[in-house]
């Protein structure tokens, strides 16, 4: 059983970070409507180890590690469920292929395709301007990997947004 000081401790945790927890699922997965769930689900969790989370180094790291995760087990799970998609329609004699255009690939489309690790870097160091070292503490990885993964992830991003951008005109290309 959690005390009344550690309620309100979480409650005000909870006040504090809720929406950052939210836009970094909503960056992670690309899902708005999923976004809202897993943040939910992320506190609900720390919840359940507040005395534990609370008395750690850095809370709010821990937190952003619990949506990481979360994101990725949900991201993982769509995978499976659109391969099993495909291999249905492929059984069937129907595809359900679907070209990509790059002229129409947005930053949220081109961060959908780099692969998750790449993504939670470029995200946490760019999107929420993280430190290196936060960020590697959001991730459980090393500085280090932080360092080659948003380097690399940037590259990819520049790769696949290049070709958009070459091609529009020299005012920024106004939709």
């Amino acid at each position: 059983m959690v005390d009344d000081d550690a309620s309100v401790e979480f409650h005000d945790f909870f006040d504090r970070h809720y929406r950052e927890l939210g836009r970094l699922a909503h960056l992670l997965t690309g899902d708005p409507d999923a976004a809202d769930d897993l943040a939910a689900d992320a506190l609900a969790a720390l919840w359940h180890r507040w005395d534990r989370v609370r008395s750690a180094r850095h809370p709010v790291a821990y937190a952003r590690g619990v949506v990481a995760n979360l994101a990725r087990g949900r991201i993982r799970a769509a995978v499976r469920e659109r391969r099993r998609t495909a291999l249905f329609w492929a059984q069937h004699g129907e595809h359900a292929n679907t070209p990509d255009v790059a002229a129409l690939v947005d930053v949220r489309q081109a961060l959908g395709r780099l692969p998750f690790r790449k993504r939670a870097c470029v995200v946490l160091r760019h999107a929420f301007d993280l430190s290196e070292k936060d960020t590697a503490l959001a991730l459980r990885i090393s500085v280090g990997t932080v360092k080659s993964q948003t380097s690399k992830g940037m590259k990819e991003l520049e790769r696949l947004l290049g070709d958009r951008t070459a091609r529009e005109p020299a005012g920024g290309g106004e939709r």
